[in-house]
């Protein structure tokens, strides 16, 4: 990561409240094609969540703390911050000093922008505007939330305008946080209602319906350079496992997340 800032463009994808199971098991039955064709060896990296709700793990990942490899670490990361003992900073290691790494990035001359998603990224009170307010862009309107059947159809419109307006030598570090997989999500599946509410089928016709959006936001964050490619869960959610529902609590399902990352080559698909 230390040749990679400066020369690249950066794009952190959050697919809010993804199940690593969900995520799996769609990829190998072929249900998510422009995902997989990007993900290397065509899978998902099984990792654990930073947190087990939005607030906690958006923060731990502005910090540095990606999800980490589900095996015995200590495992280099990507960003850290420059702190005395960390065993998880390593040579490649981009470090930054400043409190978070958006911060880190704009100090090495990007433009910071957020698309914001869920409740945590609305700007609507002090506690949704702490994580936008780390960026020097953001954006978020109701077509964008939780509520919404065309949120991320909205939110890679909103991108692509932020990347066309861009002068063409300066650095991008483009985050997405998207709300279709996070409750409600029943309207992603065809047949299904309100009354019946969210459920594992809902979740997964919710990625399929990102899957048919996604490249444009590919298309859009490599048209001017590479870009650097981070796609991941910031933790998964219950529907009814071992009698757990939601998430911000510790069941395996909420703490076992995918993670990608990947190179996107200018005028890629």
């Amino acid at each position: 990561m230390r040749q990679v800032v400066g020369r690249d463009d950066l794009l952190l994808i959050t697919l809010d409240t993804l199940r690593y199971d969900v995520a799996a098991e769609l990829t190998a039955a072929g249900r998510l094609p422009n995902l997989a064709r990007h993900l290397p060896g065509g899978r998902w990296e099984k990792r654990h969540a930073p947190g087990s709700f939005t607030y906690a793990s958006h923060q731990a990942m502005f910090a540095g703390f990606l999800p980490t490899p589900a095996s015995a670490g200590p495992h280099p990361r990507l960003f850290a911050a420059r702190f005395e003992g960390s065993e998880s900073t390593a040579a490649r290691t981009f470090v930054f000093d400043a409190p978070d790494l958006v911060s880190g990035l704009a100090d090495a001359g990007y433009r910071t922008v957020c698309v914001g998603g869920v409740g945590f990224f609305n700007k609507r009170g002090a506690l949704g505007s702490v994580l936008p307010g780390m960026f020097q862009e953001s954006h978020w309107e109701p077509e964008f939330g939780v509520a919404s059947p065309t949120s991320f159809e909205s939110q890679v419109a909103r991108a692509e305008g932020v990347v066309a307006e861009l002068p063409a030598g300066q650095r991008l570090f483009l985050f997405v946080n998207v709300p279709s997989l996070h409750q409600p999500n029943w309207f992603h599946l065809p047949g299904a209602t309100r009354e019946a509410g969210d459920s594992r089928e809902t979740h997964a016709a919710a990625l399929e319906y990102v899957d048919r959006h996604i490249g444009r936001l590919f298309a859009a964050a490599s048209s001017r350079r590479r870009c650097f490619t981070i796609v991941c869960s910031d933790h998964g959610t219950a529907y009814g496992d071992d009698g757990w529902t939601g998430h911000r609590l510790g069941h395996e399902s909420v703490w076992t997340v995918p993670y990608a990352h990947f190179f996107l080559e200018p005028g890629a698909p």
